[in-house]
């Protein structure tokens, strides 16, 4: 198999937009899917498909297309969905909540295993029967897990400090939902998903629109 980090992130970003369409055509009852209609069903270029694909060593039959069910299974294979990948979530406020009662998350190997909040009377709480520890208890619980991950949604103002304080504790991914870049070693993956960034593209896209 291709080394995932020998492909653009772009292609890699738009490998589970061609999952999602390719499981919809899956359950209609379809068996095999061109580059093609993958490309008019994502809005994208069919040679573009071609190469993302080829960049994980999937290859259509020509006149035909892909198997479906060989690219399902090798796309939920590769992007690391059938694995299960723990996390720690730190920050159980409005958004961090909704994450943790969002167990779709796990249809994608993502399983948030406890929360950690600096309020003390949410210690011993539970949302969607994941425990909430007080943020003095990561240390302790982080020797007995060794988890991985850490999903950051805390208020901005402490971002920085808490990131910090995930690196220390052996935490090698962030998940970050604040519109805070938080600084890490390099050793550490970070990625970044501000909603309150894509609001802001959003409203200027419209008001672009508005003006034309």
């Amino acid at each position: 198999m291709t080394n995932k980090y020998t492909i653009p992130e772009p292609s890699l970003r738009r490998l589970p937009w061609y999952l999602a369409f390719a499981k919809l055509a899956l359950d209609r009852g379809e068996r095999v899917l061109s580059s093609t209609h993958i490309a008019a069903g994502i809005g994208v270029e069919p040679s573009v498909v071609a190469k993302d694909l080829s960049y994980v060593n999937l290859k259509g039959r020509t006149r035909v297309g892909y198997d479906l069910q060989e690219l399902v299974s090798y796309l939920e294979d590769y992007l690391g969905f059938k694995k299960g990948h723990r996390a720690f979530l730190f920050g159980v406020g409005n958004l961090g909540g909704a994450l943790l009662h969002d167990r779709g998350l796990e249809q994608f190997g993502l399983d948030i295993v406890a929360g950690f909040d600096a309020k003390y009377e949410l210690s011993g709480t539970s949302i969607n029967h994941t425990p909430i520890h007080h943020i003095s208890r990561f240390a302790e619980m982080q020797q007995n897990l060794h988890v991985e991950i850490g999903v950051l949604t805390v208020p901005v103002d402490k971002a920085q400090e808490m990131a910090e304080m995930m690196v220390t504790g052996g935490i090698r991914a962030i998940w970050n939902f604040t519109p805070f870049r938080i600084q890490v070693p390099e050793t550490v993956v970070v990625q970044n998903t501000s909603i309150y960034a894509h609001l802001a593209v959003m409203y200027n896209r419209i008001e672009e629109l508005r003006q034309k």
